[in-house]
């Protein structure tokens, strides 16, 4: 039982961490984002995704695992240049602007 315990809180502190983003520094650095997903997250051409109201965890893994180069389909590879440069604190942001935009 106790190692569950462990295994709890550490799952609910890596979680808190995903959460660490801040929605008013993501939209300053979204404007690169706009070409393709549209302002507030809502895009006018069906091949991009929207981001408004995605979750934060999702977005925030997504963004990281493109600028690893761990996703290789579709537009990954415009991603990856988009995403390349962006620091861990940039991509939390992001993440955080855009899960706080309405769907």
């Amino acid at each position: 039982m106790k190692s569950m315990s462990v295994l709890m809180v550490a799952g609910l502190l890596s979680v808190s961490a995903w959460a660490a983003g801040d929605p008013a520094l993501g939209k300053s650095k979204s404007a690169t984002c706009v070409a393709c997903h549209g302002a507030e997250g809502k895009v006018s051409v069906p091949m991009y995704p929207n981001l408004a109201g995605q979750n934060a965890m999702y977005l925030e893994q997504a963004l990281q695992s493109y600028k690893k180069g761990e996703r290789t389909s579709g537009q990954a590879q415009v991603m990856r240049a988009y995403v390349a440069n962006l620091s861990d604190a940039d991509i939390a942001d992001l993440a955080a602007y855009y899960a706080s935009l309405k769907p």
